[in-house]
């Protein structure tokens, strides 16, 4: 998966064993962080976002994560999908300890949605090796099909 996702410039799909995969999600969580990882996920799934029923975007500590980007946490990408037809809602979720990859899994269950979208980092850094990435926490602890962009 690491070699699909970092060497070939295209996005993703992760679909768990025993679970059906659908290009059509009714119910899709954004794992949002206003990174460019981000924004490539959402924009290369912006077709599955536009006919999704719902969609919430997600963002874990959004203060201690915006950039600046964005009247209020979250403002900016919502804006985006609406204005491409999605029907869009922000949720800001506290870590209370938990890692990102935790809360947002967690919400995703609580929301029963079909589909998670997120960015993963940038490049196989340091970064992912001691912190890991949303692909080391998500590939055994997700039961959603998983789209992932970098």
């Amino acid at each position: 998966v690491n070699g699909c996702l970092f060497d070939s410039g295209k996005p993703v799909l992760i679909v768990p064993k025993g679970v059906k995969a659908t290009l059509s999600p009714r119910r899709v969580l954004v794992g949002w962080d206003s990174r460019v990882e981000a924004s490539r996920a959402v924009r290369e799934a912006l077709s599955i976002l536009s006919a999704a029923k719902e969609v919430c975007v997600a963002m874990v500590d959004p203060k201690a994560q915006n950039n600046g980007k964005g009247a209020q946490s979250g403002a900016d990408i919502a804006a985006y999908l609406t204005r491409h037809g999605a029907r869009v809602s922000v949720d800001l979720l506290k870590s209370a300890g938990k890692s990102a990859g935790t809360v947002l899994t967690q919400h995703a269950n609580d929301i029963c949605a079909d589909m998670m979208v997120m960015g993963a980092y940038g490049s196989r850094g340091l970064r992912e090796r001691i912190f890991g990435g949303p692909p080391s926490w998500s590939f055994g602890k997700t039961t959603l099909p998983l789209f992932l962009a970098r």
